[in-house]
Formats: structure tokens, C-alpha cells, sequence
């Protein structure tokens, strides 16, 4: 349920952040495109009156002409340079003489540029832009108000981008909600269906049970009697895995975990799992880093040690070796629990943590096992903040806990 409502959650808010994001870069290309071609326009309203003969030679136009082409919106100047690329008249177009930093600017464009070049990108960085033509003319455009104006748009927009997406990440949420409550509430009855039928036939499973026990065995109901003993025993098995199973998915108050010593925790269930490995002609070896504290709930934390190596236990090779690790990197507590049995295919590394997902549905049956252990164990592990991990390649089998 987790999964489905962080990816409906993600979806809904990728989607509309996209549109809005576009929305918002399409307005300052906008934005920027028509000042560059304001400036170009005007360049070359400017450079038209500029015109060579056609045997190359530069033609001076009408300085009174020049002087009349006036332009509103932005400070155009003119600067007629003569052979050796000296200024020698200077025009305004719109009646604002050039400052000292304007003219410190035309000095530095001639004295860099050895050939004609007209610059005008990028206009949120460059306070100028202009046409230059060697030993002729130099057409320069104050643009500093340009890039002042197109910068406080850019930055206006990613303020009020900011915003709408704080609006944004709340309304997906909300959106979210409504979209997976349905499927949450399939899901909540699921669970106390499960809940309840287990507790529900337990009762009369125990007086079958106890009843069975009762019953004087003889050889004619010898063969009916165990079949119902070993039945009944499977049935109780799994009815407490459901039980447990419903108990795991109960999110707990961490306000009651305590801080327990993991590095015990391990070795006490790696004893325990001795006797069983040994009929499975299996060996444990451990490699447990002393004194690792985890706060958490004790009982808990020794269910999934306990399911993880009954797990590795019953697949792995005969005469193999489980390896049992714990240690510790930076913030993170690290449990490897290692066996050397068939590689699990990768597309069912994520199904094995699905509530009664067999891979081998005959050989489980023969076995006891319903495919429940594992989700157990997950969910213990998610209410701890911790995560689990699968590698298995090469018939080797890495089951990861990580304590964050």
C-alpha cells in the first residue's frame, strides 16, 4: 500500500510540476527572444546607413542623418572611427550622451577585436551589445536595464515557481489521498479479514487438536489419526503465521523500542538454528562485530534473524556454508546472511517479499511453508526504519538489513 500511494503521490506531482516548469521556462525564452531581437532590430536600423562601394572602400554616412535616427527604448550610440581605428565623432540616438563606463567599454571592443564582430548573447550577463567594423563604425547598445529587467523576471518566476510547487506538493497529496483511499480501504479489510478469521479458527483448531490427543489409537485409525495430527499441525502453523503476519503490519509507537544489544540478539538465534542446519547437513559461520546497539523491539528484531536463517537454511546446497555478518558502517547497521543455494532469478528478488509468493509452490507445500515468512520479516524491518535487500547471483544469496 506504501508503494502504490508514494507512486500515485510521485506521478501526480511529476506531471503537474512538468507542465508548470515549462510553463515558466517557455515564458523567459519568451521573455528573452523578443529583447535579442529588439537589439538586433535595432543594430540594424543603425548599420543599414553604413554602406560600401563596390570597390570595398568605406563610404561615411550623413553625420546629420546619423543624429536623426533616434531610438526610444534603449541607449544606441555611434562611434565613426577612422583608418588607424580612432574615434572621431561620437552619437547619441537618443539624446543621452555616453558615460565614462559606456566609453571605457568602446575603447576595450577596439582595442580586443582585431576584425569585425557584432555580440549580443548572453543578455543576462552583458551590460552591452554591438556592431563593430574595423577602421569604420561601432554600433554599441546599452543593455544593462535589459539585463536587470530580464533577470528580475527570471528570478520573480522561480520565486513564484517555488510557491506553486509548495502548493503543488500539498494538492498531490490531497489528490493522492482521494485516489488511493478506495484501494486502502480494500486493503485495511483484507488485513482484518485475515485477522479475524485467524483468531476465529484458531479456537475450534485448538479443541480439534486437544481432541485428537484424546482419541485412543489403534491400528485400524492409526493411519486416519496421524493424517489428521499432521494436517491440523499444518494448519495451526500457518494460522499463527497469519496472526503474526497481521501483527507486523501494524505500524508500532517506536516510543516503546528499547535500546537492545544486536550483536547478541545474532549469536543467541545463531545458536538456536544450530541443531537444524546440522540435520540440513549445513554449517553457520558468524562474523559478529562486538557491542553494535540498536533501539528497537527485542522480540521483534529475533523473529527476523530467525526467519532469514531458517530461509538460508532450507535453500542452500548440502555441505554448504552460511555466513552470518554484522557490522557496522558509519550510522548504518549491516546484517549479511549469506548461503550458497540456487541463485534467485532477478525478477523475483522484490516478489519473494509478497504475501504467499512461493517460487516452488510443490516443494514449499512439502515443506510447511506458505510464503509468509519474508513479508514478516519485511515489515518488522520497515517499522524499525530499516530497508532489505536481495543479491543473488552465482548461487550465492545475500539477504541485507540495513539500520539506518
Amino acid at each position: 500500500m506504501e508503494k502504490l500511494t508514494k507512486k500515485t503521490f510521485y506521478t501526480i506531482f511529476s506531471i503537474i510540476s512538468l507542465f508548470i516548469i515549462t510553463t515558466v521556462i517557455i515564458f523567459n525564452i519568451q521573455n528573452y527572444h523578443k529583447e535579442y531581437t529588439n537589439i538586433k532590430r535595432n543594430l540594424s536600423r543603425i548599420n543599414i546607413m553604413f554602406i560600401n562601394n563596390p570597390n570595398k572602400k568605406p563610404i561615411k554616412p550623413n553625420f546629420e542623418e546619423l543624429k536623426n535616427k533616434m531610438v526610444m527604448d534603449y541607449n544606441i550610440y555611434t562611434f565613426i572611427l577612422d583608418k588607424n581605428n580612432n574615434i572621431i565623432h561620437k552619437i547619441s540616438h537618443n539624446e543621452i550622451v555616453p558615460n565614462d563606463k559606456i566609453i571605457t567599454k568602446v575603447n576595450t571592443i577596439i582595442k580586443n577585436n582585431k576584425n569585425d564582430k557584432v555580440k549580443i548573447n548572453p543578455l543576462y550577463i552583458n551590460d552591452i551589445a554591438y556592431n563593430y567594423k574595423k577602421n569604420n563604425y561601432l554600433i554599441i547598445i546599452d543593455t544593462s536595464n535589459i539585463r536587470k529587467r530580464l533577470s528580475s523576471i527570471l528570478l520573480t518566476s522561480i520565486i513564484i515557481l517555488i510557491l506553486v510547487e509548495l502548493i503543488v506538493y500539498f494538492v498531490s497529496k490531497k489528490i493522492t489521498k482521494w485516489i488511493t483511499k478506495p484501494v486502502e480501504e480494500t486493503f485495511l479489510k483484507q488485513k482484518n479479514f485475515i485477522a479475524d478469521a485467524s483468531h476465529e479458527l484458531k479456537t475450534p483448531l485448538s479443541v480439534m487438536m486437544a481432541s485428537i490427543d484424546c482419541i485412543e489409537i489403534n491400528k485400524k485409525n492409526e493411519k486416519y489419526i496421524n493424517n489428521i495430527k499432521s494436517e491440523s499441525d499444518r494448519m495451526n502453523n500457518l494460522i499463527t503465521k497469519l496472526l503474526n503476519l497481521s501483527k507486523s503490519e501494524i505500524v508500532q509507537n517506536k516510543d516503546s523500542y528499547l535500546e537492545n544489544n544486536l550483536s547478541k540478539i545474532i549469536e543467541k538465534r545463531v545458536l538456536e538454528f544450530e541443531s537444524l542446519a546440522y540435520e540440513n547437513n549445513v554449517r553457520i559461520d558468524t562474523s559478529v562485530k562486538r557491542n553494535i546497539l540498536l533501539k528497537c523491539h527485542k522480540q521483534d528484531i529475533e523473529e527476523v534473524i530467525g526467519i532469514l536463517i531458517d530461509n538460508a537454511i532450507k535453500h542452500s546446497f548440502k555441505n554448504s556454508i552460511i555466513k552470518v555478518n554484522l557490522y557496522q558502517e558509519k550510522n548504518n547497521k549491516i546484517i549479511d546472511i549469506i548461503n550458497n543455494g540456487e541463485t534467485i532469478p532477478k525478477e523475483e528478488c522484490e516478489k519473494i517479499f509478497e504475501r504467499f509468493y512461493r517460487s516452488d509452490k510443490s516443494r514449499n507445500r512439502d515443506s510447511n511453508r506458505y510464503g509468509l515468512g519474508l513479508a514478516i520479516a519485511k515489515n518488522i524491518i520497515n517499522n524499525h526504519n530499516g530497508e532489505i535487500q536481495v543479491i543473488s547471483k552465482d548461487n550465492y544469496t545475500t539477504f541485507r538489513i540495513i539500520f539506518k
